[in-house]
């Protein structure tokens, strides 16, 4: 039995690693046809449908739940944070710079959460923990300067400003949502829900609902269901059927390496070798810190 679940656990997490590597390139295509209000509006409506029908077929009667004072105040929390500020500023930054950058700077996440974890949960950092944020943000310099780092020039600091702002705002919403106790999946409809809101009222005042051509929807509705929707279900299903949660979550990291392809393949960029030298050290450093708290919880 512990065979056939690691087996399932493995099918279920490689296939949202999959498809969180398609991501990257579904962004910059939605981005040729519509601004990063529309992108975030269609897309989180889509995934706001997903995860109602999710909930509402293995949770239904935690719908109750949304509904009590308390609950609309976090989400109303949640939901600005993620959807609405988290990819309103991800979508700014692919709207800036090519996706083999924007995609590795916005995975400096986990750093930004050591650091905010460090301040408001009032974590120690150990020696090792700093080493792996320095490693990481050498690789964001890579990136940034293309690799000239004897003049540590950035070639579009605006764009790069955005894709590190995203993975702030995304560790802010991961420690608020990790001092949430409600059920994972109705804390996550509640905020997509709230966030299509917050999009909808963005573009009522400062953008419009029409597009030049409907045809690049599809690229986002793409988005709201394996960016936003399904995959959050594939990654969790995959993590409870694993014996070892520690090692199957690691492999989320493949997920970077695996979008360059499609970023070449697909949007035709020539991937530098800054980015992929960059992108080693930011998961190299992660990684560090990652085994390095393993070992000592180990110990």
């Amino acid at each position: 039995m512990t065979k056939t679940h690691n087996r399932q656990s493995l099918i279920y997490t490689l296939s949202a690693v999959f498809f969180w590597s398609t991501v990257a390139t579904a962004f910059k295509l939605a981005l040729d046809g519509m601004t990063y209000a529309q992108l975030l509006f269609y897309a989180s409506l889509t995934s706001t449908i997903v995860l109602f029908v999710f909930n509402y077929f293995s949770h239904g009667n935690n719908f109750k739940l949304l509904l009590n004072k308390e609950s609309i105040k976090k989400s109303l929390l949640l939901g600005l944070l993620n959807p609405f500020f988290y990819y309103m500023v991800l979508f700014k930054a692919y709207s800036l710079l090519p996706a083999q950058e924007a995609q590795p700077l916005n995975y400096t996440w986990p750093i930004a959460i050591s650091i905010l974890s460090a301040i408001f949960l009032k974590q120690k950092i150990s020696f090792k923990t700093i080493l792996g944020l320095i490693t990481a943000f050498i690789g964001v310099i890579i990136i940034a300067t293309h690799g000239d780092l004897s003049t540590l020039h950035f070639e579009n600091l605006f764009g790069v400003s955005f894709a590190l702002g995203s993975s702030i705002i995304w560790a802010a919403f991961w420690i608020l949502n990790l001092l949430d106790h409600r059920e994972n999946t109705v804390k996550l409809f509640g905020a997509f829900l709230i966030g299509t809101i917050y999009s909808a009222l963005y573009i009522f005042f400062f953008d419009s609902f029409m597009l030049g051509d409907f045809s690049y929807l599809f690229s986002a509705m793409y988005v709201g269901l394996f960016e936003m929707g399904i995959t959050f279900f594939l990654w969790n299903k995959g993590l409870q059927l694993s014996t070892d949660k520690a090692k199957t979550s690691t492999l989320a990291y493949l997920s970077p390496f695996l979008s360059l392809v499609f970023i070449a393949l697909i949007l035709k960029e020539t991937i530098l070798l800054s980015s992929i030298v960059g992108l080693m050290f930011i998961i190299g450093g992660i990684l560090f810190q990652h085994l390095s708290k393993r070992t000592v919880n180990s110990v």
